[in-house]
């Protein structure tokens, strides 16, 4: 994958120039309407990008399912849409992993997801080492590093031990704590959406919620995930602009 600034292919809405000879587009050519959010205009201090996050306060991601891993159970790299809630896309996200670790380690395996605007550009880097996320490893547990731009590391998510509960510590480029998650006891649930709420340091205050959506019992439903970022920015707005939004980017 190219690094942030470099735009890359990843998007199918991208490719429709692909059977174009020389890659010449007709005079008379529309572009297809895909439902993007418009760009608005970035403020200062914000990182390129994430001035989407600026207009908005929920966010929807949605897995796109491949055949091959609904059917046969075959993991892939899995892409993700980023939609407002007007059903509008804000970012697209895709994974780079190796199949043998895909295979092999399940939910649990390393991966870097590249996240890219409108306009085909990585705006945002996700990086988690290989790791366990079992109660009974404390001292190896899931840790997520939060790049924008790609190179530049704006934050860390970080798992806290507990024996039953999933809890997450949000930190900044300083890796200082700024907020917490915290799960449910039973992260899956049967024709219910799962809840993570996202709370001040010392859990008494909710500034944002995680919802996993209850997707169905068909077999499409049970390879497809889809999350609901609530993000409460009041609560948020005591940080400059460009930490807000770094926080912003660190919920989602």
């Amino acid at each position: 994958m190219a690094a942030g600034g470099n735009a890359i292919n990843i998007q199918p809405q991208r490719n429709v120039f692909s059977a174009i000879p020389d890659g010449k587009v007709p005079p008379d050519y529309v572009p297809p309407q895909m439902g993007l959010m418009p760009n608005p205009q970035r403020p200062v201090n914000c990182p390129p990008g994430l001035e989407y996050l600026t207009q908005i306060d929920q966010l929807l991601v949605h897995q796109k399912v491949e055949l091959a891993e609904a059917i046969l159970g075959w993991e892939t790299n899995n892409k993700y849409v980023v939609k407002n809630i007007m059903g509008q896309q804000v970012f697209y996200a895709a994974e780079e992993n190796d199949c043998c670790n895909r295979q092999c380690c399940g939910p649990m395996r390393s991966f870097v997801l590249h996240i890219q605007d409108n306009h085909g550009l990585e705006v945002i880097t996700l990086k988690r080492p290989l790791k366990c996320s079992l109660c009974c490893f404390p001292c190896c547990l899931q840790e997520l590093e939060v790049q924008a731009p790609p190179g530049n590391p704006i934050g860390y998510i970080i798992q806290n031990w507990h024996p039953y509960l999933p809890k997450l510590t949000i930190q900044n480029e300083k890796r200082e704590d700024v907020l917490k998650i915290v799960g449910p006891c039973c992260p899956c649930k049967c024709c219910a959406d799962v809840d993570f709420q996202v709370v001040s340091l010392d859990e008494l205050t909710q500034v944002g919620n995680v919802s996993k959506q209850w997707t169905g019992c068909l077999i499409w439903g049970l390879f497809s995930h889809r999350f609901h970022v609530l993000r409460t920015w009041q609560s948020i707005r005591i940080f400059p602009i460009s930490s807000s939004v770094d926080l912003g980017m660190l919920l989602v």
